[in-house]
């Protein structure tokens, strides 16, 4: 997988450091991966995670990767940290089976996670091509 890392300004000024998947051609080029998952961890207070959090977060990640790599039913295309928050952002071609996967992803031995989930329609991947312009203008 090959990945980029920028900062970038939230609205309140807070860094946001933004990580984004380059080599998603494959999936987007597949008119099944039109539904846009976010999945947010909201960690109370502002800034970046503790460092417990953010083992416990990059944990989570990984586990989430290698689920989809077995059975590649959605693709992680973004991470955002910073701003009390950790939102991983995934395209899929099912709801329902990309729960599925999440679930087991991060069963056993994780602990049960503070997650916000949401979904909705973007066949054209607008919100990639939008993390994409933090790449641009870090380089």
């Amino acid at each position: 997988m090959d990945w980029w890392t920028a900062p970038a300004e939230a609205a309140d000024g807070q860094t946001i450091m933004v990580t984004g998947r380059r080599d998603v051609q494959a999936f987007r080029q597949n008119p099944r991966f039109k539904i846009r998952v976010t999945v947010s961890w909201p960690y109370g207070h502002d800034g970046m995670p503790s460092d417990e959090e953010a083992r416990l977060m990059e944990a989570a990640t990984d586990a989430m990767q290698a689920q989809l790599a077995a059975d590649p039913v959605a693709v992680l295309t973004g991470i955002y940290t910073g701003a009390g928050e950790r939102t991983w952002v995934f395209y899929t071609l099912s709801t329902n089976i990309f729960g599925k996967k999440l679930n087991a992803a991060l069963a056993d031995p994780m602990p049960l996670l503070p997650l916000e989930i949401s979904a909705e329609n973007d066949s054209e991947w607008a919100e990639y091509d939008e993390m994409c312009q933090c790449e641009i203008i870090s380089d």
